[in-house]
């Protein structure tokens, strides 16, 4: 499938996500190409996007086909991330970048999703309506597809944390692949949210991919006036002002906010290259702790190792109880 459209139009044609022909031990990609268009948040410009199928072992791989040659290509990595300022951004040592990629991360690994070559014509992802739904729904219209190799995952053996009494990342070693995150804020609108989450059972399309980003009007205002997120607006981001939710719809879910970051942070974590097997959690963590905790796994080689996955992510404990584990380390 090829068509350069948004998701919402692809419904109205009458394309459906396609059921997965696959099981939880062999890789993954997709099954066909899917295309899609929108405005970057910051730039505001119109980009096109394509999502590709890629050979095993291949990863997550970003091109940028309005510049010529390999030089335009960026694996998806910890090591390649070169600007955490609103969002995630990885570059290459030929100075390629591309930025806002954390909600196409987190629906690739979402769903599983293994390996896929990501083709955008400019510097950033189209933000869509702000969360990972519309990635969501395009990989299912694009099927998934498993390959004859079998999936590796990242093992957290110890725990690592970053970060201090004001805001922190944790990782550690658990059954299965489970994530919570903690957030304050004085504002009415957001107040104390916490929650965990597990990635079995499909519980990503259901609790985290429609989660959207967030922002309050007189940062907005700011930016505007400092000529960045030009894309942004009530049709891709909540807005808070003061105790007030700006959209005129409210929210999508009583806790959006926290499920947000906890859809960031999974995007953030795809950057291990590989799904991670083990728990995060997140107290006020931003995408620059994000990366820092990676920074720091993978700066210790008694920290994790690269294993091929025996069947299913079973958590065995729940995310709640591992949860709690992880706020007192942090």
């Amino acid at each position: 499938m090829d068509a350069m459209d948004t998701p919402d139009k692809f419904r109205a044609k009458g394309f459906a996500p396609r059921p997965a022909q696959r099981g939880n031990v062999r890789q993954t990609t997709l099954k066909d190409g899917i295309s899609c268009t929108g405005r970057g948040l910051h730039s505001g410009a119109k980009v096109g996007m394509a999502l590709l199928p890629a050979e095993a072992d291949s990863g997550i791989v970003f091109r940028r086909t309005d510049l010529a040659g390999r030089g335009a290509e960026i694996a998806a990595r910890w090591d390649n991330v070169v600007d955490t300022k609103m969002c995630t951004t990885i570059g290459n040592a030929e100075g390629v970048t591309v930025g806002t990629i954390e909600h196409l991360l987190a629906a690739l690994a979402g769903l599983r999703i293994d390996n896929a070559t990501v083709e955008v014509n400019g510097p950033e992802l189209p933000v869509m309506d702000g969360s990972a739904e519309p990635f969501a729904f395009l990989i299912e219209c694009a099927g998934i597809q498993e390959l004859d190799a079998p999936r590796r995952v990242i093992e957290i053996l110890k725990p690592v944390s970053v970060g201090n009494d004001e805001k922190s990342a944790v990782l550690m070693p658990g059954a299965g692949s489970t994530y919570s995150f903690e957030i304050e804020f004085a504002s009415g609108a957001i107040g104390r949210q916490l929650r965990a989450f597990d990635m079995s059972n499909g519980a990503f399309r259901r609790e985290l991919a429609s989660a959207r980003t967030f922002g309050f009007r007189e940062e907005i205002d700011a930016m505007h006036a400092s000529g960045l997120a030009r894309g942004g607006s009530l049709a891709n981001a909540v807005v808070v002002d003061g105790n007030t939710v700006l959209n005129p719809d409210g929210l999508r879910f009583r806790d959006e906010f926290v499920r947000h970051k906890l859809l960031d942070s999974l995007g953030d974590m795809r950057l291990a290259g590989y799904q991670l097997l083990g728990h995060f959690h997140g107290y006020r963590s931003g995408h620059a702790l994000n990366i820092r905790l990676l920074r720091r796994l993978f700066a210790d080689d008694s920290a994790w190792r690269l294993v091929e996955t025996a069947g299913k992510f079973t958590a065995g404990e729940s995310a709640e109880a591992r949860m709690r584990a992880a706020r007192a380390i942090a």
